[in-house]
């Protein structure tokens, strides 16, 4: 099996030790089917143990892995190294997140947000379990399955110059599962996300560059979900002000 001799370099950082990041580079030995992960797991069982980052499913699905590569906010399993040419490879923490070590960030900011969203179904009607569940049809299901498939990996954050700017704005990954809930057939919590994300710090802040959607290792489309969610709102205002009987 074919190898390819890779430097990695890789930024290394302790809060509790170091007064600045650095960077540290490692040789790796390649196979040709491997993914970034792969090599950063070389790294860690044959070349220096102390390297810190999180991965757990190796699938595409946890989300736990994600890095910048080369600058580009990366899902580090699914970044195969036959797509990167030359023999150096950069590989950073996410950025616009604080970095509780090497390569591992604090998300405590998104879950934050994350939770004011209330991403969750709120029932019009609640029921007793043995009642059964709460139907829905293809079509209805088919509606909003697109923003179901968001894993929270963090790389539209990485990516989104608003949140660079504004740590305060809600942020991609936020807004798209407050769409997703918004357009199950099954939910009546809009109203209530809305004081939420009809905010200056929510929809309003985005300003439609698109790398969060560029990014997205699931293809959720999150700048897509957010300028339909800006329509929504701009039909709430009309309707409130043109038709206020409406108001609830």
């Amino acid at each position: 099996m074919s190898q390819r001799q890779i430097t990695f370099e890789v930024l290394r950082y302790n809060p509790e030790a170091d007064s600045a990041p650095w960077i540290q580079t490692y040789s790796v030995p390649c196979e040709e089917e491997w993914v970034i992960l792969d090599a950063i797991n070389y790294i860690k069982d044959h070349l220096d143990s102390t390297l810190s980052y999180r991965w757990s499913c190796h699938m595409a699905v946890c989300g736990s892995c994600g890095m910048t590569v080369n600058g580009e906010p990366t899902l580090s399993c699914k970044a195969f190294l036959r797509d990167y040419k030359g023999s150096k490879i950069r590989v950073e923490p996410l950025t616009h997140f604080p970095v509780e070590r090497d390569l591992v960030v604090v998300l405590d900011d998104f879950m934050e947000k994350l939770q004011s969203v209330k991403p969750y179904l709120m029932p019009k009607t609640e029921k007793p379990v043995e009642e059964g569940e709460y139907k829905q049809t293809p079509r209805q299901l088919k509606n909003y399955k697109q923003y179901t498939m968001c894993i929270n990996c963090m790389l539209c954050y990485a990516a989104c110059p608003q949140y660079a700017l504004n740590p305060e704005f809600i942020g991609p990954a936020a807004l798209a599962l407050t769409h997703r809930y918004n357009l199950d057939s099954r939910d009546a919590g809009r109203s209530e996300r809305q004081e939420v994300v009809a905010q200056h710090e929510g929809v309003w802040e985005c300003s439609f560059v698109g790398a969060c959607s560029e990014v997205c290792p699931k293809d959720v489309d999150p700048a897509g979900a957010i300028q339909q969610m800006k329509i929504a709102s701009t039909v709430d205002w009309h309707l409130e002000h043109l038709m206020p009987w409406r108001r609830k």
